[in-house]
């Protein structure tokens, strides 16, 4: 009896298989136009994200350009060693998590709080002057905003005039000349720059909730407040969180064209990242396999922290990235 069973089991196990699989071709079938729509990005992927990792290997060489792949001096880990006892790169790796922990809370806090506020306008054309505003500064390239920025806090700059005018402090400030601003800085640059772009899909999210939520919460008595509390926020959730399993999957990319912009030898000990670190002494000083490891690095410790938030999430009983 129980072999029968176990032959019927794997027949219709069998059967299920060849069911989804011939369902599988109808729906490409189906869609072969999506399909064939999603080759010329498919090539695109394997020639600019996958094949480059073949350089990869270098960062287990004392690579020299001259020489072919075959006559390069395999090192092993010797630079990944390298990298982690030289307090130089340690210093740098500080300033990449700070700087990174910094934007994202800072993106996460002012653009959910940009959308709940425009969502809660009921001025439409003060909301749409609002949205304007606080998108124009994503479409300005970073030349542009930090040479805002640079003048801002400069001697004669607006900050100085404002802070001496009302006396919070006795003399004009050197911001950019303090390294322990240049973290704060940042921060307040990237979000003034993104906050209006990043709050869109927060709208977007916020506009997809059941209005008779709010209906139903008026109608009980629920404030302004409450209905932003039960309501708006746990409809945001789902994507809150898709959200922050990404950026934390991008916990060492904290820029580069801000910090090399705004940064100069008074705050450098603050504003050299890594990906600034990879340009100076790997690039620039014709040393390939340290750069390599520095980016290899990277890579692989976002990675790692992608599958972790995406793992956490979802034992948490919340959605995920797959």
């Amino acid at each position: 009896m129980d072999e029968k069973l176990t032959q019927k089991v794997t027949i219709k196990s069998k059967a299920d298989q060849k069911s989804k699989f011939k369902n599988f071709l109808k729906k490409c079938k189906q869609q072969h136009a999506l399909l064939i729509m999603t080759v010329p990005f498919i090539i695109w992927l394997f020639i600019f994200k996958y094949l480059p990792i073949w350089g990869w290997t270098m960062a287990f060489q004392d690579y020299k350009p001259a020489l072919s792949f075959s006559e390069q001096e395999w090192v092993g880990f010797k630079h990944f060693l390298f990298l982690f006892h030289d307090n130089h790169f340690l210093m740098v790796l500080r300033n990449t998590l700070a700087m990174s922990l910094i934007n994202l809370v800072l993106g996460f806090v002012t653009a959910i709080g940009l959308a709940v506020f425009l969502n809660e306008l009921r001025n439409l054309a003060f909301k749409r002057v609002v949205q304007t505003i606080s998108y124009m500064p994503h479409f300005l390239s970073w030349v542009v905003a930090a040479s805002l920025v640079s003048f801002t806090l400069s001697f004669d700059g607006i900050i100085n005039e404002i802070l001496v005018t009302f006396n919070l402090v006795k003399e004009e400030v050197l911001w950019l000349g303090i390294g322990e601003y240049f973290w704060g800085i940042i921060g307040a640059a990237e979000t003034w720059k993104n906050v209006g772009w990043n709050a869109i899909i927060y709208l977007a999210a916020i506009s997809m909730i059941d209005q008779e939520q709010y209906e139903a919460a008026k109608i009980d008595g629920a404030s302004r407040v409450q209905r932003i509390w039960h309501i708006t926020i746990p409809g945001m959730k789902s994507v809150i969180i898709v959200l922050l399993i990404m950026n934390i999957g991008y916990i060492l990319e904290s820029g580069f064209e801000p910090q090399y912009l705004l940064g100069n030898p008074l705050n450098v000990a603050y504003s050299e990242n890594i990906d600034i670190f990879v340009l100076k002494y790997g690039i620039s000083m014709f040393n390939f396999s340290l750069a390599t490891a520095a980016g290899m690095f990277k890579t692989v410790v976002s990675f790692i922290f992608l599958i972790a938030a995406n793992n956490i999430s979802k034992r948490m009983g919340e959605g995920g990235l797959y």
